[in-house]
Parts: C-alpha cells; sequence; structure tokens
C-alpha cells in the first residue's frame, strides 16, 4: 500500500509534464493590422449608420511561414484587441460617437461581430473595443477579409475624420 502512495505522485508527475511537452509544441504569435478609414462630416445623429466597408488583405501566409507554421496547422485564432485612434485632425476626439460595432466577413453570408463598444466616453481620442469571443481562423486564413462599421452618433460631425484602426490576433498553431 505505500508503495502506491509513493508511486501515485511520479506518475501524475510525469503526466502532467507529458502534457506540457504537447503544450509547448504548440505555437503562439500574434498577426498585426493597421487600416485607416476617413469618416466624412454631416452624419445623422442618433442613427445606427453603416459606413464603408474596407477590404484588408491578410498576408497570413507569409506570417505563417514566418512562425514556422501554415494555414491547416493553425488551432485558433481569437481577437486580442481593436483600438480605434483619431489620426486627422490631431485636436480631435471621440464625443460625436455614441456606440460603435465592427464586424468581419469574408463574404455576404459570414458576417459576424469582431468587438464593440458601447456608451463611448467624452473627451478621448482613442478607444478600445471590446473583441468578440468568436473563433476567427476562417477570416485569418483567407487571402482578405471585410471589415464594415456601425456607428450610432451622438452629435453632429462638423469636419471629416480619420480613424486608424489597430487591430491585433492570437494565433495558435502547431509547427511544421
Amino acid at each position: 500500500m505505500k508503495k502506491i502512495l509513493f508511486l501515485a505522485p511520479v506518475f501524475l508527475v510525469l503526466a502532467f509534464l507529458s502534457g506540457c511537452d504537447k503544450i509547448a509544441d504548440l505555437l503562439t504569435f500574434y498577426i498585426e493590422d493597421s487600416q485607416s478609414v476617413k469618416i466624412a462630416s454631416n452624419f445623422p445623429i442618433g442613427q445606427v449608420l453603416p459606413l464603408t466597408p474596407i477590404t484588408v488583405p491578410t498576408r497570413s501566409d507569409e506570417k505563417f511561414k514566418n512562425e514556422n507554421t501554415s494555414a491547416n496547422l493553425v488551432k485558433d485564432v481569437k481577437l486580442d484587441r481593436l483600438t480605434l485612434t483619431i489620426t486627422d485632425p490631431n485636436a480631435e476626439n471621440f464625443d460625436f460617437l455614441q456606440s460603435i460595432s465592427i464586424y468581419i466577413s469574408t463574404d455576404s453570408n459570414d458576417r459576424i461581430l469582431l468587438a464593440s463598444q458601447d456608451n463611448i466616453s467624452t473627451g478621448v481620442n482613442t478607444l478600445q473595443l471590446t473583441p468578440t469571443k468568436e473563433k476567427l481562423d476562417k477570416y485569418v486564413k483567407a487571402s482578405s477579409y471585410t471589415l464594415s462599421t456601425e456607428a450610432r452618433i451622438r452629435k453632429p460631425i462638423s469636419r471629416d475624420i480619420t480613424i486608424r484602426t489597430d487591430s491585433r490576433f492570437k494565433v495558435t498553431a502547431d509547427p511544421l
């Protein structure tokens, strides 16, 4: 009986260590992208408005190759963060924006929410949106994806505003 009690922890440690080897064999890396979009002035107040969709080339095959993996070995892709920053005019802030939702798609049938933010604070020129919990493998593995936006405007936009969208996807894959 004492032998069994002594060997049980040894077997547990061995099982744990072999599981760690499998986890260590997985690669985790990030794919980052930036896009700029210009918002024209004179949007209606209080309505949810779609903004012009942006097609984003992924260049993911190149990134997978640099990380010593390939698209068919990708296990999981999640949005790590999505940040919006007003780049022009410099003095502008997001006071005009009440809420925003950004969607991702590869065609007209697979659009899902990527990130969103409601009740946006006034006086800020950078927004950190809340990412979706959805798996995004399909979108990042594609040659391109489309970002579309719906925004609720709080107050009139008196001049054109340029916003930079910075996204970072966390990718987990097996090595080649």
